[in-house]
Formats: structure tokens, C-alpha cells, sequence
């Protein structure tokens, strides 16, 4: 396999998680940009649920995802037509897998061994141009796909990826991003109330490209999705926007890893949630790293959520690793709270009722991300759907 030659050699699997120290024992990885990576399970140790990538998620609920066998055969997707835009199946040998970047865990290292066709998606061109690609009904048996998106040098486009009905998945994402491209790529859970959805991103942006990554998680019992940018070339540019969700008994969870590795680059991280219902779950992380060699940065991250009832719990942790002094800025910030009263106040002051002016509050919150989508078209059928799950609350 093509990719194989990316992986790291490691002493044992057990050692995953820690390096070599001066006196010959083994540490802790400290940094993001120490962690083992591999595109082969079997380097990787079994998930217990104390390594520090999943020690937030219910690792018990989709250990066949990361330990079991996965059915790696081709996936059906709907896809619509755009001129410029070519769907297509490559075989795992494509030299074109693998250069966006490399599982830093066993789920997406497990897709990444399992499956045997990936699904290409290229966008060409320098018109705007929109493309959904959607998978449904998937099954309850444990599934493995990839999916790599290339946007030529120059293009501009939006790439949709939606997930509905019943799954199992586990899956890996690459987005390789020319020089001088506009890309959008939105990735929209719509799963049923028990599909399971682990999903790792992998990004590399070319000089002066610009990429807006957007993540919509609203259905499934657990959805994971975790987005790794890599600003690989001057001038790279990346907005990830995410938007969730969480019901009763839902864990929706995102760990965002924006690596700076470039001069002048840049990047904007705001993700937003609301919870409601007992044993509602939401999970961010966000990592940035900037690099010795990426002067000049301009970064910036947050994470706001919305507690809209008890038993609720929001787990929110920005990082940020600087390694170089000439930067623009760098900075995070992140809250959990619920109802704004002073809002609600002012709403119900001029006749709202109180149940519809709670609702507004909550739009209001939440339709900053849908409005940054920028097609007219999916950003009202989401705006309905952010309706419906207020109409439950």
C-alpha cells in the first residue's frame, strides 16, 4: 500500500501514548506534535478509555468500531451533478490517498486498514459550484469508508457530506486543498437516534488557499468527529465552524487540531452547541500548534455551549502550543451558560411569549454558523431542522 510508508515504527503497542526519555524509560507525550501516527491498527494498542483521545467518549458503545472487524466494501452514495465536479472510486493504492495526513488513533486507523475503495470527489474550476454527496441507511453492521476531496489549483467550490438513517461507521476524510483554492466542505450527521459515527479529517492547504470547514452533528446516538488542518504552505487560510446539537442521552463530540506550520498563515475556530435533556453530551477540544517556522500567524479559537436544561454536561478544552515568538496573534476562549435573562427579559417585555422567546434566543445563538455555510438552499434546511429540535424542547 502506497500509504504504508507513512506510518511510525513503535517498540511495542503499549507504548503508544509516550516516548522515550533520557534515562531510558518511557513518558508521556506532552506535545500534539509528539503523537504516535499510523495508518495500521494493529500499532495501536486496544482502547480502555484512559488515553488521552478518548477519555471523553464512551469508548464501550462502538468497541467494535475500534477493536472489531470492519466491512471496508464500497459504500453507496448519492451524489448530484456540477459541472467541474468529478465522483469517482480509486483503489487503495492510489498515490493520491494518503497525503493529507495520518490516523493519530486505532478508530480511524481501523477504517484506514478495513477499507477497499475510496470515494474521490475533484473539484476544477474557477466558478462556484456545489456538490452533496449522501450516505443513508448504512446498516447496523460495523463499517469502514474514505473519502478524499482535491480541489485544484485556483478552483472554488462547496463539497457536502451527509450521513443519515441507520450506520456503524467509522471513517477517514482527506481534504487536500491547492494553491490559490477556495474550498468549502460542510459534514452534516443526520444519523437516526442509535447510529454510531467516528470520523477523523485530515486537511492540507496549499499556498494562498482558503479553506471554511464545517461541521453539523445533530442526529445519532454518538457522533465524533475530529478535524486535523494542517497549514502546510504560505498564506493558508482555514475557518472551522461547528454546530451541534445534543439531546437526551446524545454525545456529540469534536477535536479540532489546527497545525501552523507555515509563514503568514491563518485560522479561525468557533464551534457552538446547545444541550437539553438528561444525559445530554457535548465534547470540544481544540488544539493549535504553531510551529517554529510559522511566523507571522494570525490564529484564533472558541468554543461556546448553551445549557438549556438539567443533566446536562459540556466539556470544553482549548490548547494552544506556541513554539515561535513572531506571531500576529493567538488566542482561545471558551464558556458554557445558560439563557442569557437579560435577553429573555427583553423579549417577553414586549409580549413574546416565554417558550417563543426562549426559542429565539437559542436561534439567535445558533444560526451565526448555519449563515457562514453559503448556499441559501441547505442553510435554510438546517435553520428548519434547528427548529424541529426546538419545538422538542
Amino acid at each position: 500500500m502506497t500509504v504504508a510508508t507513512q506510518s511510525t515504527a513503535m517498540p511495542t503497542a503499549e507504548q503508544h501514548g509516550f516516548r522515550p526519555h533520557s534515562d531510558g524509560a518511557f513518558v508521556p507525550v506532552q506535545t500534539r506534535s509528539e503523537r504516535f501516527r499510523s495508518v495500521n491498527v494493529d500499532d495501536f494498542a486496544p482502547v480502555t478509555g484512559r488515553e488521552h483521545e478518548w477519555k471523553y467518549s464512551p469508548v464501550a458503545v462502538f468497541a467494535d468500531l475500534t477493536s472489531g472487524e470492519l466491512d471496508g466494501s464500497r459504500i453507496e452514495v448519492e451524489s448530484t451533478d456540477a459541472a467541474g465536479v468529478d465522483v469517482s472510486w480509486i483503489g487503495r493504492d492510489d498515490p493520491r490517498i494518503g497525503r493529507a495526513g495520518v490516523p493519530e488513533e486505532r478508530a480511524a486507523a481501523n477504517a484506514w486498514s478495513s477499507f477497499g475503495e475510496a470515494l474521490l470527489i475533484t473539484v476544477t474550476g474557477e466558478d462556484e459550484k456545489t456538490v452533496a454527496a449522501t450516505r443513508h441507511d448504512l446498516g447496523t453492521a460495523p463499517r469502514a469508508a474514505h473519502t478524499v476531496i482535491e480541489a485544484a489549483p485556483n478552483s472554488r467550490g462547496l463539497v457536502v457530506l451527509r450521513g443519515t438513517g441507520e450506520a456503524r461507521l467509522s471513517e477517514n476524510v482527506e481534504i487536500v486543498v491547492g494553491e490559490g483554492a477556495s474550498l468549502t466542505v460542510v459534514s452534516l450527521q443526520e444519523w437516526s437516534d442509535d447510529a454510531v459515527h467516528l470520523a477523523s479529517h485530515f486537511a492540507r492547504l496549499g499556498r494562498d488557499s482558503f479553506l471554511k470547514h464545517i461541521v453539523v452533528s445533530l442526529g445519532g446516538r454518538v457522533v465524533r468527529v475530529n478535524p486535523s488542518i494542517h497549514l502546510a504552505e504560505q498564506g493558508s487560510d482555514i475557518e472551522a465552524l461547528g454546530l451541534y446539537f445534543a439531546d437526551a442521552g446524545q454525545h456529540l463530540e469534536q477535536q479540532v487540531f489546527v497545525h501552523h506550520d507555515a509563514p503568514h498563515s491563518r485560522s479561525r475556530v468557533t464551534y457552538k452547541g446547545a444541550l437539553q435533556g438528561e444525559g445530554a453530551r457535548s465534547v470540544w477540544v481544540g488544539d493549535v500548534l504553531i510551529g517554529n517556522s510559522a511566523v507571522g500567524t494570525d490564529s484564533y479559537e472558541q468554543n461556546r455551549n448553551l445549557v438549556l436544561t438539567d443533566g446536562t454536561r459540556a466539556d470544553s478544552v482549548p490548547n494552544l502550543e506556541i513554539e515561535t515568538g513572531d506571531i500576529e496573534g493567538a488566542g482561545h476562549a471558551s464558556a458554557t451558560g445558560r439563557f442569557d435573562d437579560e435577553q429573555l427579559f427583553y423579549l417577553m417585555a414586549r409580549g413574546i411569549p416565554e417558550g417563543e422567546a426562549r426559542r429565539l434566543v437559542v436561534r439567535g445563538f445558533l444560526t451565526e454558523i448555519v449563515q457562514k455555510i453559503g448556499s441559501p438552499e441547505l442553510e435554510e434546511r438546517l435553520n428548519a431542522a434547528l427548529e424541529a429540535e426546538l419545538q422538542g424542547s
